[in-house]
């Protein structure tokens, strides 16, 4: 039976968010692996991957884990030279944070670097990007976004996760969806650095910012750099991160 998303059928979806392709499937281990696939098989830029559940969804140093129904589960393939695995992660997560926003109504949605969204200090939204080289050459990014919408969360990750349903009562999937794919789509095109509206929009929601840091480096977070390096100060110093774990 086709899959049918909030009333709508999957056969609809890339019309409606004017992508080229929309594979929506009951079950997969990740969302990221098909989008992978389908990128190997030659499949344009804004493809996009959903999935109602999957059984190994990715995260960043390489944890796994169980995405059950009510979630927003995608990937987009990405194909662009000028594409970048940071920028592109980071301007996800601001195109998260502006559809939360908008559905909120209020500017409550934070921005925890290097890729999670939360709201009222937990954890509603995670993003992933990987890619494909060739030799030196990007063949494609694939950009991994989960959102927790009316999936239930566990008892014991209650304290640090939630769904939008909690704030949100009669949300749907395709409400958030509707916001975030055609953001997506259009962030493959953009600077190799942040611009100066969204350096100051992430700056807006940075949830780092003044708040000591045990890792990736000790000492306080100061905001990030338009390469998308986090800052942390200590000792009057400076130390610029691209990469790496956040331990508070």
């Amino acid at each position: 039976m086709p899959l049918i998303l909030d009333g709508v059928p999957a056969a609809h979806l890339a019309r409606r968010w004017a992508v080229p392709q929309v594979a929506a499937l009951r079950l997969v281990a990740s969302t990221l692996d098909t989008a992978h696939e389908l990128g190997a098989s030659g499949a344009a830029h804004g493809t996009t991957v959903i999935a109602e559940e999957q059984t190994a969804g990715r995260g960043r140093d390489g944890r796994h884990w169980h995405s059950p129904v009510g979630g927003v589960w995608l990937s987009m393939l990405v194909r662009s030279p000028h594409a970048d695995l940071r920028m592109v992660s980071l301007r996800a997560g601001l195109v998260v944070a502006d559809a939360l926003d908008e559905l909120l109504g209020s500017p409550r949605a934070r921005l925890k670097w290097p890729n999670d969204v939360l709201i009222d200090d937990r954890k509603i939204a995670g993003v992933l990007s990987e890619g494909r080289w060739q030799g030196n050459m990007l063949q494609w990014l694939a950009v991994g976004i989960g959102i927790n919408v009316w999936n239930d969360i566990p008892p014991q990750l209650a304290h640090r996760a939630v769904s939008l349903r909690e704030f949100l009562p009669d949300i749907r999937r395709l409400d958030v969806l509707d916001r975030l794919v055609p953001g997506i789509t259009a962030i493959g095109a953009s600077a190799p650095h942040l611009s100066e509206s969204e350096s100051r929009a992430f700056a807006e929601r940075d949830w780092l910012r003044g708040r000591v840091l045990r890792a990736p480096v000790a000492g306080r977070a100061s905001g990030i750099r338009g390469d998308g390096a986090l800052l942390v100060e200590s000792g009057g110093a400076i130390t610029p991160v691209l990469d790496g774990h956040v331990d508070i």
